[in-house]
Formats: structure tokens, C-alpha cells, sequence
């Protein structure tokens, strides 16, 4: 006689493995399997290095040296993590040479979750083409950095 608990939980393992399989090809992070069952998939193909850059205690009065390093030569993929190393609020905020809208690759806001309000907050981006991005804090405009993808 056939079981048929058996055979579903057969079915839902191939299924689940099909997904996983599915979702690590095309770097998925979750998906969603019926109403209650998620699959946290955890991909360490997207950062290739987590590379620090400080901002520096006094950084408003510092221009391109209130970044430590500056400029930051990474390769496509690594993850660029910013530490407030200060005492005061700052931002690391996209500004394009050319055109562009200003904040519009990255921008770890004036609030909110992501933004440098205090010592010891972090902000991070994963850069993925190559290129030149500068970045500066929108509080402190003579404080700029450049991070160069190669």
C-alpha cells in the first residue's frame, strides 16, 4: 500500500532542493514556499571583501582626509563599509562628476536605519561595476571620497 505522507514529504524535499538549487543560480536571497515555509538562501558569492573606511575623529574640518582610506581601490563585487568614527553626524552620499543625481547609487541618508548619526554606526554598499564613484557628506560638502572599482 502506498503512503501517501511519505510520498509528500518526498515531494516537498525535491521540491525545496529544486528552489534552492534554482534560487542560488540566480542569487536569490529567500523565496516563498506556500503560505508558511521560507527558505533563507545565503549567497557569499555577492561580496567578494568587506573593505572599512573610517570617518575620522574632527572629519568636518578635514576635507578628503576625513576618510581613512582615501580613495578606496576595491574590485567588482566587494562590499565598502563606512564606520562613524566621530562624534557628530555625517552622511557618505553619491555625487556624480558629471550629471547624475547626487545620492541616487548610494546614500546613507540624513535618518533612519542606515544613517551615521552617532559613533560606532556603520553604513555599507556592495559595488558591482567597475568605475569611479565619489561621495561626499551632505552635513560637511568639503569632506569628499572616491571609491575606484577595478
Amino acid at each position: 500500500m502506498v503512503d501517501h505522507k511519505n510520498i509528500f514529504q518526498l515531494l516537498m524535499i525535491l521540491v525545496t532542493v529544486t528552489l534552492i538549487a534554482i534560487a542560488t543560480i540566480n542569487n536569490i536571497s529567500s523565496i516563498k514556499i506556500g503560505d508558511s515555509h521560507d527558505i533563507l538562501i545565503i549567497n557569499n558569492a555577492h561580496a567578494q571583501s568587506d573593505i572599512k573606511v573610517s570617518i575620522v575623529p574632527g572629519a568636518s574640518t578635514l576635507a578628503e582626509k576625513g576618510f581613512s582610506p582615501n580613495p578606496v581601490n576595491i574590485k567588482s563585487g566587494d562590499n565598502v563599509t563606512w564606520i562613524n568614527d566621530d562624534a557628530i553626524l555625517h552622511t557618505i552620499t553619491y555625487r556624480p562628476f558629471y550629471g547624475g543625481e547626487t545620492g541616487k547609487l548610494f546614500d546613507s541618508g540624513l535618518s533612519g536605519p542606515t544613517a551615521l548619526t552617532t559613533r560606532g554606526k556603520t553604513f555599507s554598499h556592495i559595488f558591482t561595476e567597475k568605475g569611479q564613484y565619489p561621495y561626499f557628506c551632505q552635513l560637511h560638502p568639503t569632506m569628499v571620497g572616491k571609491v575606484s572599482i577595478s
